[in-house]
């Protein structure tokens, strides 16, 4: 008997009318900004209306020891006022396509553009708070990189800073800055601080994020913690990359933190914090995981890879208060679209924002050189991923 066969033209093919597309991570902080004076990341929004740099001015509180009964004339103090500048610069991507290419295509992989270039936009402003984080303060207004791709983060980044650079930073921010798991791992030169965090004493733990809280509360001029609505309850929130994150975990699972501090009884695993993830939350730190500061240590600030002592990992996490970073907008993302269409054969869809990032930073007393970096202690732990 002699069995059909179907011609290999004829065999039947199903293709779906929608795509797998590759998942970004949202905008991690995301939650920690915006435009009122008690945000990690303080939003300005002056320049929508137009112009170019933004000048922020920030003033010092009151210290004078001021006088009783005796005569205040001639004992008044002077403010100490400051004036950080930052310009604006332009961000701006788009997808084309051809309609001949369009018919060819089973689904409509031209209509995902917009999330696309949405995702696009999330992703660049997350990567530069990064980049900003581990920034140098500049007096002077960022620099273009030299090249279109813009330059929208203000100061010195940490991977083009030089070594004087470096040291200048870390001198100036002395009581904001550590390294390791204890205050005597700093030294004047920041290559030899960060040569003296090792990876047995100075992995991320508990002691960790309390030095980095006392270190917060001592500062000055003062790290101010944001508060609660409506209540006296102060908090700071540190950012990690999921190297520190993990040995931070690993330290409160030791400590039976979530074993024997919190309510399990009522609500079951959606209460449990054992079977959750996210954040973290540890005598009035919030601990957030944002993966991408390993990626830009691996990537970019790659000088950190070997660090350490016996050149070991090391990375930075960022404890941050009320306007560590300050973020100018001059346009939110826009929809763009290809006007240049060759006849109409051609379809494009773009999308446009103009921002800048920066660092939060003043000169302290204002008569001085130094920039103290005003809302954030960087810490700089063991990372070796183990």
């Amino acid at each position: 008997m002699a069995l059909s066969e179907t011609q290999s033209n004829n065999k039947l093919v199903k293709y779906r009318d929608d795509f797998i597309v590759e998942w970004w991570r949202e905008n991690r902080f995301s939650p920690y900004q915006g435009a009122d004076m008690t945000s990690i990341i303080r939003v300005f929004n002056d320049l929508k209306a137009g112009g170019e740099e933004l000048n922020i001015p920030m003033l010092s509180k009151a210290r004078g020891t001021g006088v009783g009964s005796g005569t205040l004339t001639g004992n008044e103090e002077s403010l100490d006022d400051y004036g950080m500048r930052v310009r604006v610069d332009w961000a701006r991507h788009a997808i084309a396509m051809k309609k001949s290419e369009k018919r060819k295509q089973s689904a409509d992989a031209f209509g995902e553009a917009k999330p696309l270039l949405n995702g696009w936009a999330d992703e660049l402003r997350r990567d530069e708070t990064i980049v900003a984080m581990l920034s140098l303060p500049s007096e002077s207004a960022q620099a273009n990189l030299g090249s279109d791709a813009g330059d929208r983060v203000a100061g010195i980044r940490y991977e083009a800073a030089t070594a004087t650079q470096r040291n200048t930073w870390n001198a100036d921010n002395s009581d904001r800055v550590l390294y390791g798991n204890a205050t005597a791992n700093y030294n004047a030169t920041h290559a030899t601080a960060l040569a003296n965090v090792d990876a047995t004493n100075d992995l991320f733990g508990l002691g960790s994020s309390k030095l980095m809280k006392r270190l917060a509360m001592n500062a000055d001029p003062a790290i101010k913690p944001f508060k609660v609505e409506g209540t006296n309850k102060e908090f700071f929130v540190a950012f990690h990359g999921s190297n520190t994150f993990a040995d931070f975990q690993a330290a409160l699972d030791a400590a039976g933190i979530d074993k024997d501090a919190r309510a399990r009884e009522s609500g079951g695993m959606d209460s449990n914090p054992l079977f959750q993830g996210g954040d973290e939350l540890y005598r009035s730190v919030i601990h957030v995981e944002v993966p991408e500061i390993d990626q830009y240590v691996t990537n970019t600030a790659t000088s950190l890879l070997t660090a350490g002592a016996g050149s070991i990992r090391v990375n930075p996490v960022f404890l941050c208060g009320q306007s560590s970073l300050v973020f100018g907008v001059g346009q939110m993302p826009k929809p763009t679209f290809r006007e240049s269409t060759d006849y109409q054969f051609v379809e494009g869809a773009g999308i446009e924002m103009c921002y800048v990032l920066a660092k939060a930073f003043k000169k302290w007393p204002k008569t001085a050189t130094t920039l103290k970096q005003i809302g954030m202690v960087t810490g700089f732990f063991a990372a070796t991923g183990t």
